[in-house]
């Protein structure tokens, strides 16, 4: 089963060995890594020229956003299994395999969620995240667990949806991922660490700086899938959802079920 991953590099010269190593590193046979790179000016791109054929494809081309560059990478990708990776983030040892197993195993789902973890600057550890019931409304309320990082899907299944939307600057990946459930796509997970999500003092996590764009962002994705704007029913969803989290992070809450597919 041939993987596809590919990496968005801009200017995080400082993280880009751990994150393109840990692709390269993996153990599965039928690896295809595309990185993209629009223009970054801190010796990027040299250092990326230096893998030479190892990375299968690089795409040194302007874009209009982290959207349009994963959708430039894609559109050139050829493996079975899509998944996508920043520059400042990084895939554990054996996740590769675990993915081609699970999907190999599970051909009714099209999308599969790991755990993993979200790390500072340094790589410590901040909090370990388990990915679990990826559902419409779960997302549209605020009651998901899941890492980007840790999740991969079907090409079929990306075929079949709108793709990155190139107008979202803040949630790209969970509008793309949202819409395809919407669509009826399948959820599955895998209980084991797959990834790693950096936060830093220059990701767009890390400072805050476009949460009035996340926020709307945020409303827009609701009034497209919902067809309607939002409702105080969708507070106590959100609330309900809230005091779940509380359960699972004071451990009284069941762990996620391999294979258990979402859905509404």
């Amino acid at each position: 089963m041939k993987i596809s991953i590919v990496t968005l590099s801009y200017n995080q010269r400082a993280f880009l060995r751990e994150a393109i190593d840990s692709v390269l590193q993996q153990d599965h046979p039928d690896l295809e890594y595309i990185v993209v790179d629009p223009g970054s000016t801190d010796g990027s791109r040299e250092f990326i020229r230096s893998y030479g054929e190892q990375i299968a494809q690089v795409v040194f081309e302007a874009d209009k956003g982290a959207a349009d560059g994963l959708n430039k990478g894609f559109s050139r990708a050829s493996g079975e299994v899509f998944g996508f990776l920043n520059a400042d983030d990084y895939l554990l040892p054996g996740s590769l395999s675990r993915v081609a197993r699970f999907f190999e195993s599970n051909p009714q789902c099209d999308i599969v969620m790991g755990n993993g973890y979200i790390v500072d600057s340094n790589g410590r550890s901040l909090r370990h995240v388990r990915a679990r019931d990826f559902t419409v409304r779960r997302y549209l309320c605020g009651g998901i667990r899941w890492l980007q990082q840790a999740t991969f899907f079907r090409r079929e299944a990306f075929g079949l949806s709108p793709g990155f939307n190139t107008e979202n600057r803040t949630s790209w990946d969970g509008e793309l991922f949202v819409s395809m459930v919407h669509m009826g796509a399948r959820v599955g997970y895998i209980d084991a660490d797959l990834a790693a999500f950096r936060i830093h003092g220059a990701s767009i996590s890390g400072t805050g700086r476009l949460l009035d764009a996340y926020r709307n962002d945020c409303k827009r994705i609701f009034r497209q899938i919902r067809g309607r704007d939002w409702r105080a029913i969708d507070d106590l969803w959100r609330f309900l959802y809230r005091v779940e989290g509380l359960l699972i992070r004071s451990r009284l809450w069941p762990k996620a079920m391999i294979g258990r597919e979402g859905g509404e």
